[in-house]
């Protein structure tokens, strides 16, 4: 005898999570639908449905529905912590804003939601406004572990390095067994033979219990702290740990890459004609490469130019694809993206792109996206923008696969915790580059990450004349005080930094496989 069918809202989204983890869509999202119909406004139904379409790969109706929730008026703390990222994923970073408003004031916010507000705004790029949520977390309670490393977090990205590091050892005196309090505190100074924490990182290590990503943490960390103290054996063997550790947790194949790559080389619009301007003036200058190729450093320059403004690492054109394309993936594209794109209105992808930015660029008409995975776009980017300048950051490539070898990523760049899978995947991004080249000449400008540091000013001129700018020697003084929230956040706060030995260089016996690999 078959059971009854549920007939509360309760109910029916028990069942709809069942089918869920049968990976039954279709059946989950008609449960979702019977409960909408029972509880219209139900936050909890909406995100449901958002979830389950995303899941589905449906990512117009994903973001329909989240954006419903947002709508709703909630402000349950739960169910805020579980909407805004959420929002986020959607690039609503303006729902998301309003969500937020209607909490406040943050006084009467409960600190774990306070957090959650601060992370999502660091998220989406907001540093400067999720230091205020972390300080009214701070107020208080000054000891709690987790506001503290948060807000360390975020100060760093603010370039406040001794208030950061005043945080990660207030939070490790009362909770020394939290990993990430390591890592952050390796990375927001250069550690020295009398001021280093070594040893405490090694206690923690052999902390019983320790999962993979805590011992990933804390051997990054272990790494960093050692090669500071040019004990360089150890840090590799804490380097090796580490992205082994890591390595562990992802899920990664190159064949997946291979195939992308490829679908991306033959990928044609159905017109090969490009999106005509809007007559919208504004130009974005999008910064492309590998990570850690001096991406970063190229936007800090141009943002000290008069009329530009740096906008930091955005998936704003990320979601104008999965929207142009209603498809929703993990990772910036894949091949199904790819495919779709084909016939895709890379237009409208285009004016979505220009208008979501809109808010952020201000009265600014030139500003740049400094997303360096873009360069999987680049094909999009010069159909849908024809207005576009595209800067691609070019490094040595040993330089190159070795700083992202030794950087430990969210959940991004899957590729780079072995070697010869990072050395693959130069590769294919090389391939990739040379061929964008060739199919949209001079849409391109190649800046060499080391001419630029040793002739800023030669290369600045460059990068101005091909963007259309008149050159301005305030490029050149390192004075941006912008927040930075990448993996560079510490190192653009200085001069620029031009190294007569490569940072590999130690670790070149221990790197040969790779070099080999990357040499062929």
């Amino acid at each position: 005898m078959n059971s009854p069918a549920p007939t509360t809202v309760r109910g029916l989204l028990a069942q709809a999570e069942t089918l869920a983890s049968q990976r039954d869509w279709e059946g989950a999202i008609a449960a979702c639908e019977v409960a909408r119909s029972l509880s219209p406004d139900s936050t909890e139904v909406l995100l449901q449905l958002s979830y389950l379409h995303s899941l589905r790969g449906d990512y117009r109706d994903a973001d329909a529905f989240a954006v419903a929730a947002a709508e709703t008026g909630i402000t349950d703390p739960e169910q805020v912590k579980e909407l805004l990222p959420r929002l986020r994923t959607f690039n609503r970073i303006d729902a998301m804003m309003a969500c937020i408003e209607r909490l406040k004031p943050m006084s009467r916010m409960p600190i774990p939601l306070l957090i959650s507000v601060g992370a999502q705004l660091s998220y989406a790029n907001l540093p400067d406004r999720a230091i205020a949520f972390l300080d009214e977390a701070r107020h208080a309670d000054p000891e709690y572990p987790p506001t503290l490393l948060a807000r360390a977090q975020v100060l760093t990205y603010l370039g406040r390095f001794t208030e950061a590091e005043e945080d990660v050892t207030r939070a490790l005196r009362r909770a020394p067994e939290i990993a990430q309090g390591y890592w952050l505190q390796a990375w927001v100074r250069k550690q020295t033979p009398d001021r280093h924490h070594v040893d405490a990182i090694r206690r923690e290590l052999h902390r019983p219990g320790r999962k993979a990503e805590d011992i990933a943490l804390l051997a990054f960390a272990l790494h960093k702290e050692l090669d500071d103290l040019e004990r360089h054996e150890e840090a590799w063997d804490a380097l090796t740990l580490a992205c082994r550790a890591k390595r562990s947790r992802v899920a990664y194949d190159t064949a997946v890459t291979q195939d992308l790559f490829a679908a991306l080389k033959s990928w044609a619009p159905a017109s090969n004609a490009m999106a005509p301007s809007d007559g919208s003036d504004a130009m974005p200058i999008f910064i492309v490469g590998m990570h850690r190729s001096g991406t970063t450093l190229l936007e800090q320059l141009l943002d000290g130019h008069p009329q530009v403004r740096g906008l930091g690492e955005l998936y704003d054109f990320t979601s104008a694809m999965r929207h142009a394309t209603d498809h929703h993936c993990r990772g910036v594209i894949d091949r199904t993206l790819v495919e779709r794109a084909a016939q895709a209105d890379l237009a409208a992808a285009g004016q979505r792109y220009l208008d979501g930015t809109r808010w952020r660029r201000g009265e600014h008409r030139v500003f740049t996206d400094k997303l360096p995975s873009n360069f999987l776009n680049v094909g999009f980017i010069a159909q849908a923008l024809p207005q576009a300048k595209i800067l691609h950051m070019v490094r040595d490539p040993v330089e190159t696969c070795f700083s992202n070898l030794r950087e430990l990523f969210s959940e991004a760049n899957a590729y780079s915790y072995d070697p010869i899978e990072l050395a693959e995947y130069h590769h294919q991004y090389r391939s990739l580059m040379a061929h964008w080249h060739a199919r949209f000449p001079g849409r391109i400008l190649d800046v060499d990450y080391a001419q630029l540091t040793r002739e800023p000013d030669v290369q600045m001129r460059r990068v101005a004349e091909f963007c259309g700018l008149p050159f301005d020697a305030a490029m050149l003084k390192m004075q941006s005080r912008r927040g930075v929230v990448t993996a560079s956040a510490v190192q653009v706060r200085d001069r620029i930094q031009v190294r007569e030995r490569p940072k590999w260089a130690p670790y070149e016996r221990w790197l040969q496989p790779m070099i080999q690999r990357l040499r062929d």
